[in-house]
Formats: structure tokens, sequence, C-alpha cells
């Protein structure tokens, strides 16, 4: 069957990955589509979706999410899309490509959009039962479904991709091992003190790591299904599972087969059009494409620019594409990890700058030029700086380089406004957008949010690395405007969270609705409210409940209605629609009898049972009808409520202290009990947590916490602002040699200023750093009480208190309460049958029917 030549010009797109895609809306912007016929030959079985954030599938992210191509799109611009029928081979004489289903294609302009492939390394049995490739949504579907009957996985390969697939066999509940023949992992993005702090910070997550060492042969069982490796060292790695995820080589073999030129080691050869060098109609592009500087490129943002250049070309416009920016940020297991511009240091002459924290697992590397210049830099454990910090390479920043790699709380670290970046400054390194055009943007286009800014240029609109400085530059840009922007709560107030929770205690306002009508935006007064700001004024009204005379009890009248789905059932909602149950073990310490309560319930119930990081056992896998039930017994055994649905305090972790410990020199799990008791239920912007460590050794690693305490001879040491979450900080010590009255005093003062003055969704390490005047403003109103505002802050928590009710306690004996807890309000009594699970190591686990959907499996390597 023959699609021959017609009249209009045709481009025909072989392959249509994330940079065919971008190609694909490139010409739509030029209005090629409109004067040519596009064709576009897909091997995959689904069109572009997002490889870069390919393993958030394994945390719940479905393949219709991750899809980039709008059919919409496709259809609006009369683009021919051929899902699963890849080009087999191409005439070059006739112009024609024929696809793997006969048809042929008759084109004036080719573009080879083939990508890349997964190296295997050439060992014996690499293509064994239990072997993958991690390149495609349908290996992760092939490599979750054989992990469902093994306990074991390896990775070779540490580097990106090889740590994103040493993640989803580690979710899947595998032990999980990464081979890497370098002697650091990263070696590509990060040096070896960067590769140091990552190491710790992934064996810490129960990851085993070997460096140094390669992959000899892996090894069978009589059925050829795989049981190990045998590694170069002479050592042997039982494992039943095996990903390879070595780095990629450039598809080139239609290239070739027609007769392309390609590079020594692969990689169609094009020119700075990236026009192939002996065909002027032949265009290639992403990772199957030899650039001009005789480099193949494996970011996403360097395809994109090859692909805005063919377009450009295309359109007889001027535009070439001569080299980009290897700059990158990722956050791998949860880790921060950038390198941007001389990572590595290999000018002349260049100097590092480095801070480095094994324990935290904070390591910053800045290369400096002899004179000042900022050449680069690697980032491991905190790469909030990246994007300002990429936007001044090649230049002199204003600040000296220690000022911008010390840490917030490790002293004179300073934070770079947008203001600070020069016009020419890239922001984003995707779509090559500079601060003078996101300027333009404001000024000169009228645009004064971020969405409208990421329409008009498109930064922000690939890895989204660059959205928080882009933010940043929107903001100050409309004020040195004269525009008055718009800091209001969302589109039903204009007031912040911390004026609401002022209007709020100062009138003693009880209601939503009341607020609402009063205080609203004229638009929003007398309605329903929005998503943002109910849950926002329900905790503000459930904090402040004892001293305004509200009813504390979330899930009474009005306030039920403004709570968040976890809320609202006053449990966790899991991933397939069931709920956790989490009761509250202050300090960690438990009766062997409320143990055995815990035991009981776990079997009765078929639930999944965990011991966390918090010192508490979650217990996964409940039914909603079930909830009562479940809670009902653990009351009856002195339970309450662990709060692990709310924003509120979580956990006050201890170690054994003094009483058990030889070198405890306070009473670490007395002090726990003690807060968590006094904290329980306070409701804030952000969950809370705490730990109590009984010497200076930090067992209970206090200063990861929102407020954390270490004991001293004399007393104990608190610490504020620390988080051990996605941006780890440090807590900064607020006051030290406490008396346990003081303590106390001081953590009542500084909970209840956080609450009063933080952001919605805030946690107190960012609020820390945000507020004017950070760690010494806090301090000077907490502890020398100048605001004269101690005496009203200790009197709100005075009431907390005394008015705090456990939340399951009062629903359990209360009917009417018990009605909400029902899969189907129309049919109370039939549970959700959604609602399913598989056994897993003599427990169960979420049984997804989504993860579960057959698709035919591919032949070989995806064309992208």
């Amino acid at each position: 069957m023959s699609a021959s030549l017609e009249a209009t010009p045709t481009i025909v797109l072989v392959g249509h990955g994330m940079v065919g895609q971008r190609f694909l809306e490139a010409l739509a912007e030029r209005g090629l589509t409109a004067t040519h016929r596009v064709v576009v030959l897909c091997e995959e079985p689904r069109p572009a979706y997002d490889r870069v954030q390919l393993t958030s599938y394994f945390s719940g992210t479905s393949p219709e999410e991750l899809s980039m191509t709008d059919m919409e799109f496709i259809k609006d611009h009369g683009i021919e899309l051929h899902i699963g029928d890849p080009a087999e081979t191409v005439d070059r004489s006739a112009r024609t490509v024929t696809a793997r289903s006969g048809l042929v294609f008759g084109y004036d302009t080719l573009v080879l959009a083939t990508g890349s492939f997964p190296f295997v390394p050439p060992v014996p049995n690499k293509d064994a039962e239990g072997c993958f490739v991690y390149r495609t949504i349908e290996d992760l579907l092939a490599i979750e479904e054989y992990a469902r009957s093994r306990t074991t996985g390896a990775v070779v390969g540490g580097g990106l991709l090889g740590l994103e697939a040493a993640g989803a066999l580690k979710g899947l509940g595998l032990t999980s091992h990464i081979v890497e023949f370098a002697p650091r992992l990263m070696p590509v993005q990060v040096d070896e003190g960067g590769g140091a702090a990552l190491l710790r910070t992934i064996s810490d997550m129960g990851l085993s790591v070997h460096t140094g060492v390669g992959t000899q042969e892996i090894l069978v069982d009589e059925a050829g299904a795989v049981t190990g490796m045998k590694l170069s060292d002479g050592s042997e790695l039982a494992t039943e599972l095996v990903v390879f995820s070595a780095g990629v080589r450039p598809r080139d073999q239609l290239a070739r087969d027609c007769g392309l030129t390609v590079g020594e080691r692969g990689g169609i050869t094009v020119d700075e059009q990236c026009r192939t060098v002996n065909d002027p109609h032949v265009f290639a592009i992403g990772e199957c494409a030899l650039a001009s500087d005789g480099r193949v490129y494996g970011l996403v943002a360097p395809g994109y620019e090859q692909a805005e250049t063919v377009a450009a070309t295309i359109a007889e416009d001027e535009a070439e594409f001569t080299g980009a920016d290897l700059s990158t940020k990722l956050k791998l297991l949860g880790v921060d990890v950038a390198s941007f511009g001389d990572a590595h240091g290999t000018s002349e002459d260049c100097l590092d700058v480095v801070y480095s924290d094994s324990r935290a697992g904070l390591y910053k590397k800045l290369v400096i030029g002899r004179d000042g210049t900022l050449l680069g830099g690697i980032l491991v454990g905190d790469a909030e700086a990246y994007g300002t910090l990429r936007a001044f390479t090649g230049s002199v920043p204003p600040v000296s380089p220690e000022q911008l790699v010390l840490p917030a709380g490790a002293g004179a670290a300073v934070q770079l406004g947008p203001s600070a970046l020069p016009d020419e400054a890239i922001i984003c390194s995707c779509h090559n957008v500079t601060k003078g055009a996101v300027r333009g943007a404001v000024t000169e286009h009228r645009c004064t949010t971020v969405p409208e800014v990421k329409k008009c240029t498109k930064a922000g609109t690939g890895c989204g690395s660059c959205v928080k400085v882009l933010g940043q530059l929107v903001t100050s840009e409309l004020e040195a405007s004269g525009v008055e922007v718009d800091k209001g709560l969302c589109g039903c107030f204009s007031q912040t969270r911390e004026e609401l929770y002022e209007i709020v205690l100062a009138l003693r306002i009880t209601s939503y609705q009341q607020l609402l009508d009063r205080y609203g935006r004229d638009t929003a007064r007398g309605g329903d409210g929005c998503e943002v700001c109910k849950p926002t004024v329900g905790s503000i009204i459930a904090s402040l409940a004892p001293t305004i005379g509200a009813d504390g009890y979330v899930l009474d009248g009005e306030q039920a209605s403004l709570q968040d789905t976890n809320d609202h059932f006053l449990a966790n909602l899991q991933k397939n629609g069931s709920y956790s149950i989490v009761p509250r073990i202050p300090g960690g310490e438990i009766t062997p009898e409320k143990l055995i309560v815990i035991g009981e319930v776990a079997r009765d119930f078929g639930l999944y049972t965990k011991i966390t990081g918090g010192q508490r056992i979650d217990l996964f896998g409940a039914r909603v009808e079930q909830l009562p039930l479940i809670w009902a017994r653990l009351v009856d055994a002195g339970f309450e409520s662990g709060h692990a649905y709310g924003k509120s305090l979580r956990t006050v972790k201890s170690c054994v202290g003094q009483t058990w410990c030889r070198y405890g020199v306070q009473d670490s799990v007395r002090m726990a009990i003690d807060l968590e008791l006094r904290y329980r239920g306070l409701r804030s912007p952000h969950k809370l947590k705490s730990a109590v460590s009984g010497c200076a050794r930090e067992c209970a690693e206090a200063q990861s916490k929102d407020f954390g305490i270490i004991a001293t001879a004399n007393g104990w040491n608190l610490y504020v602002g620390g988080n051990g979450g996605a941006t780890p900080r440090h807590a900064d010590l607020l006051a030290q040699d406490l008396s346990d009255a003081e303590l106390i005093r001081l953590i009542d003062r500084f909970l209840m200023f956080y609450i009063r003055t933080a952001d919605r969704l805030e946690r107190t390490s960012t609020w820390l750093e945000r507020i004017d005047g950070g760690l010494d403003h806090v301090r000077d109103v907490v502890v020398e009480d100048s605001l004269g505002i101690c005496e009203e802050l200790e009197s709100l928590m005075t009431a907390h208190v005394a008015g705090y009710r456990d939340e399951w306690a009062e629903t359990i004996n209360d009917p009417e309460k018990l009605s909400r807890f029902v899969s189907f309000v129309n049919a109370p009594d039939t549970p959700d049958p959604v609602v399913g699970f598989v056994p897993e190591r003599d427990q169960i686990k979420p049984d997804l029917p989504l993860l579960t959907i057959g698709t035919r499996p591919l032949e070989g390597s995806a064309q992208r």
C-alpha cells in the first residue's frame, strides 16, 4: 500500500518522543502545519510521554498522566500520527519511507528523532529471564510484573537512570543493589565529594551500593532464570532480577541502512542546522544526532533546541545549533542533585569553594575563575539555589562564593534574588529563555502571572527546575513596574494566611462562612469558597478553637466540609483507596500489652504492618467502613489518634537517654513523652515533627526536625527550623542549657508564633528562611519578647493543652459522626470493589488494576 507524494510539501517525522513532540509544536508555532502535510511514525503503542518523569509511574502517576500529547492538538493541526507503526526503511533517492505496516510515505523533508537504545554490556546470559532495561513504560510494566514474586533486584549502572531504577525496585519491595563500574555514583554529573555525599544518603535508605566493580556474568538456574551476578572483583551477588541501566547509544541503524553518515561511536552526523551532512532533505534531532560540535546530547533541553532549529530552517529562518548547556537538576531517590557549567573544574587556573556535611548528606561545590567568575558547580542534598547559581554562570556574582554555598544556619548565607541577575542570564535552559525575555513578557506582553509567562515564553514548561526563580522574577518585575501584586491566599480572600489568622483571633470568628462573607473578595462573598481557603481557614479555626470559643473537633458541623480528604476520615488515604491507621505512641515508648493489641488488630483486620522512622507502628489497608471498628478497639486499649492525617504534630522521637544509655546526660524519653502529649492535636500550617536526643551523639536526629532538643550536662539545647524531607535543612540553635520549664516555655512561644505568621503549607524550615530577619528575628520575638506578645503566645498554647480532645475517641461514641464512614452514601453496607489486595512477604499490598493492564510487548527498544 502506498501513500504517494502530493502537491502539498510533506514532512515525515520518524519517532514520537519528547523531542519529536516539541518539533511538532515548533512547526505549529511557525504555521508550517498549515502549509505542509505532517506524518509521524511512532513505534511505541502510545504517543509521546514524559520520559524524564518515567519513574513517577511507580508512585502512582498513570501512563495517561505522563502523556505529553494533546490529541486535540494533533487533530487541529491535521497531523497524521501512526501509533505502533515505526519506519523500517528509507529510500533517499526516491525520498520515501516505508513503515512496518507496509505504508509508503513520500517526503520533501525527513526528520529523524529515533532517540537512543539502552546499552547492555556483552556479558554471558544478558538476555536471561529476569533481565530488563529501563527505558519505556512497557519496560516498567514488565519489571513490575516480574518483581511480584521476587525479593531481590540489582541495577547495573549508577548514573541518573540507574538510581531511579534502583529506587523503583526498592519501591516494589525488593532488596535493591546498585553496581557501578566507576569509583562513584553519577560519575558524569558529580565529583568525588558529591559522589560520597550521594553514596551515604542512598546507603542510609537501605540500598546496597557496589562501586568500582563491573558485571562479568549473569548467573542463571537450570530453567534459565536469573539467580545472581558475578562481579569483576570475583564476588557474587545473589539477585533474582537485573535491570541494565549502563547508558544509552544513539539509535542510528535506520540512518546507517540508507547510507547517511554516522559518527565513529554512533550518532547521525549533522551540521549547525541539524541537517545530515550528506543529504539536505534529511535532518536528525535528539539523542540520535551527532551535533556539529561532535557531541551526542542525552538531555531533553538540547533536543528541544535542535527541534526548534529544524523547524526554523524549514521555515527558511536563520537558526543554528552549535552546542548546549548541560546543566541539570534532578531528584533521585528523594535526593536533590544538580550540576551546571564547568562542574568538574577543567578550566585553567580555576578554584573550588566547597561546603560538605557528610552527616546531613550535603555537598556544595562552586568552581570559580581567578577573576571571581562563577564557572560551574555541583549541589548534592540541597539544590535550592540551582536556578540562581546557574543563571550567574559566566559572570561574577555580587557576593563572595563562600556566602553562596553556606546553608542557612551555618553562617552568613545569602539568598540572591532575581533582581541580581543580568538580563542575558538563562532562566530556563530547556527553552533557552533569558531573564530579559521573562521581563519582556511582563512589561511588553502584560503577563501578570507565572502561567501567563509560561505560555508567552515557554519558560518553566520543560523540566520545571526554573519555576521557583521564574515566580520570584515575575513578582519582582511586577513590583518594579508599580503593579500591585496580589498576595492574597486565593481567589476568595485578598488577605494572606497570617492576616486571616489575626482577623479570626481578634474578632473571635468561629465560622468559615462568616469570615468569607465579611472579609472575602466581593466576588466570593456568599459563595462556597475554594479548595485552597477552606482547609486553610479550617486549620486556623481549629488551632484557635479553645481561645475563640469554637468547637475544636474537625468533623463537627461546618468544619467537616472544610477538611481535606485525609482529615475527612481521620486517616491517610493510600494509593488504592484504602486507609492507614497510626495510633500515637508518645516518645516511641510502648508497653507489651499495647504492642499485643496492635498485633491482634492487624491480624484480625488483615492489615499491612510497618514500623516507621517516627517510632510508631503504621497499619495499612483498612477500608473506610473498617476505620471505626479498628479505632474502637485501639481506643479501648488506651490508644489515641496519632494525627498522621493532619497538618499537626506527628511524633516526638527519642533515644533511650540516660535511663539506659551510658552516654546519656538527660532523660530524653520522659521529655519526648511530655512534649508529644503537650502538643498533640495542635493544628498548624504544615505537619510538625520533633525529636529529643539524650546527648550530643544525636541518635534521635533532632537537628532534622521542626523543633529538636539535645541534652547537655546543664539542661537542654533547642533547635528550630530543621527539615529532613525533600529539601533537607539543619535546624538552627535557638537557645541553650535550658531547664525543663524554660524549654517548654520557648517551644510554646515558637510554635504559636509559627502558626500565627506562616503561609499555607509552609514548613518551619521555609518559614524561618522567608520571614524578615530570619532566625535573629524569631529569637528576638520568642526569647527576648521584642514584640511584647509572648504572654499571649503562651496563653494560646495553654488553651490548646487544656482543650485537647482525642478526635477518634469522640468519633466512635457518636452515631451521627460514624455515619460518614462508608464508601457509598446510597449503599452504606457496600464496600468499594476497587479496593483490593494481593499477598506479599506474609502480608498484603495494594492490587492496583491500573498497573496490571496488559499491553503488547515491544520488539527491541522504542523508536524515539
